[in-house]
């Protein structure tokens, strides 16, 4: 690992790291090939992200984001360096870490390091490793202040605040051993640890600091709408995930295409023919079922919301449960953004060397700690094949080559795949989704105090100029609408053009 010495202090469990450290970055390294890679994978994305470079570009000179104190947690990526450094060319101060254990890409985070952003991000960290750097972005600012705003994906970084403020407030001790879950048990003992070394009011006098947060995906989006309607939510939250150009870029387009990438990458198995079952028919999952359509697979779906099951079945999909298809199915797909969709117990009744995987989010949609619990009774054993793919072979059955016991193939640990085994979306689907964010983080900086403690997206305008500031790269010409009529329709000739409520 590349980070200089820090002062000596208490260590966080098994990192080895001091709890609160001065480190200026860390990551797997700043070999210099590897930082050459680095700059100019950024290069190359920076040609294919053009509402990146539009906004770098419309805001010269004027640095909008002066004065933001920008906390982010999200994949760390190339798109996710172009990201931050359009941040910082617009005047932001930035501290980063990644959002997933697996998803970072190493010469990305050298490339942001190498450009002095204190970065905290290697792909294959640890839970310890990660809730560490996560701590570290969010606190341990140059001249120890406090972030003011932050950039989120999943949400980990707004609940580390908000659980760590209500702990105190209640003059409770976080309790790793009432945890419901190893991570969960991991996020407890750094809490504690933190109320043992900085005392009571930590995260008390640390949340003020906070003028809001903008949310990239559905799960954290989720977790932000239930503090809000229960009016815990401590600081304003734009909604990135539900503009129309992020939910169809990233969601649907992305999906679409690094689906199948990181499945061939990681097994090298063929696709086409293959019964494929894909849990969960929103907007990752319709991207889902195009991509393996795509290779000629015999694409199910699960569904629990009827609107999506019939749109499935329009689309000549098979709509069954997941018990139907596990004597004969190849492979499964889980996105719904739910727990317990795939449980040890589904794995148990799967074909020998079904693929098992997850394009959702969390790493809760298949039943990780369910095969361990069995690999700990003996049941079932894990053979590593290659980093983030595994073979788990159970011990007790008997529809395995033989009559012996069969194995399941799980790609990144069921977390998110196409970053775990692949690098995850295109350039061009991210400059979409991250020029809403952009655009999210200046909305709060300057009118952070003219909003309620509560989940907003962006207006339509700002949806439209995402979409304008790529059409070009389409070659795409637009038909101008007359006085007459825009009129007619009862919108302005420049937009929008559809209602608030208007389901694309």
């Amino acid at each position: 690992m590349s980070a200089a010495l820090a002062p000596k202090s208490r260590t966080f469990m098994n990192t080895g790291l001091p709890l609160f450290s001065d480190l200026p970055h860390k990551v797997a390294s700043l070999d210099a090939d590897l930082v050459r890679f680095g700059h100019k994978e950024v290069e190359l994305a920076l040609h294919e992200m053009p509402g990146l470079v539009a906004l770098q570009e419309e805001y010269a000179g004027q640095k909008p984001l002066a004065g933001a104190r920008i906390m982010g947690s999200l994949h760390m990526t190339i798109q996710t360096a172009v990201l931050i450094d359009t941040l910082i060319a617009l005047g932001a101060e930035v501290q980063w870490v990644s959002c997933n254990i697996f998803s970072t890409q190493d010469h990305a985070a050298a490339h942001t390091a190498d450009n002095g952003v204190r970065v905290f991000a290697w792909k294959g960290e640890t839970l310890e490793e990660y809730w560490w750097c996560t701590l570290q972005a969010l606190t341990m600012w140059k001249d120890g202040g406090a972030p003011n705003l932050i950039l989120d994906d999943g949400g980990d970084a707004t609940m580390l605040v908000h659980i760590g403020r209500e702990l105190e407030l209640a003059g409770e001790l976080p309790d790793p051993t009432k945890a419901g879950s190893e991570e969960e048990a991991v996020v407890l003992q750094c809490l504690l640890d933190v109320r043992e070394t900085r005392g009571n009011e930590f995260w008390t006098q640390f949340a003020p600091n906070l003028r809001g947060v903008s949310e990239e995906t559905t799960t954290g989006v989720h977790r932000l709408q239930q503090r809000a309607d229960a009016g815990t939510l401590l600081f304003p939250a734009i909604n990135v995930n539900d503009s129309v150009t992020k939910s169809k870029f990233d969601n649907v387009y992305g999906c679409r295409h690094s689906l199948v990438d990181a499945i061939m990458r990681a097994t090298d198995f063929l696709i086409s023919g293959k019964r494929t079952l894909v849990c969960g028919f929103g907007d990752v999952g319709k991207g889902s079922v195009q991509s393996l359509r795509g290779q000629q697979a015999k694409v199910s779906v699960t569904e629990i919301d009827p609107i999506c099951a019939l749109q499935a079945s329009m689309q000549g999909l098979d709509v069954i449960t997941i018990e139907d298809a596990l004597p004969t199915f190849d492979m499964y797909v889980t996105a719904t953004g739910n727990k317990g969709i795939i449980t040890a117990k589904h794995m148990v009744g799967m074909k020998h060397n079904a693929i098992v995987c997850n394009i959702g989010h969390f790493d809760n949609e298949i039943d990780m700690a369910g095969l361990e619990e069995m690999r700990g009774l003996g049941e079932v054993e894990k053979i590593d094949i290659k980093p983030q793919v595994a073979e788990w072979r159970f011990k007790n059955t008997t529809h395995g080559p033989g009559g012996r016991g069969h194995s399941v193939i799980i790609l990144a640990e069921g977390r998110l795949v196409n970053l775990g085994c692949a690098t995850g979306h295109p350039s061009l689907v991210m400059s979409a989704s991250f020029t809403n964010q952009v655009l999210a983080q200046i909305e709060l900086h300057q009118n952070a105090d003219s909003y309620e403690n509560k989940v907003t997206v962006l207006p339509k305008v700002l949806d439209e100029k995402v979409a304008h500031l790529h059409l070009q790269k389409f070659g795409a010409k637009l038909t101008v609408l007359s006085e007459e009529q825009a009129s007619y329709i009862d919108v302005d000739v420049a937009g929008p053009y559809k209602p608030t409520n208007y389901r694309y």
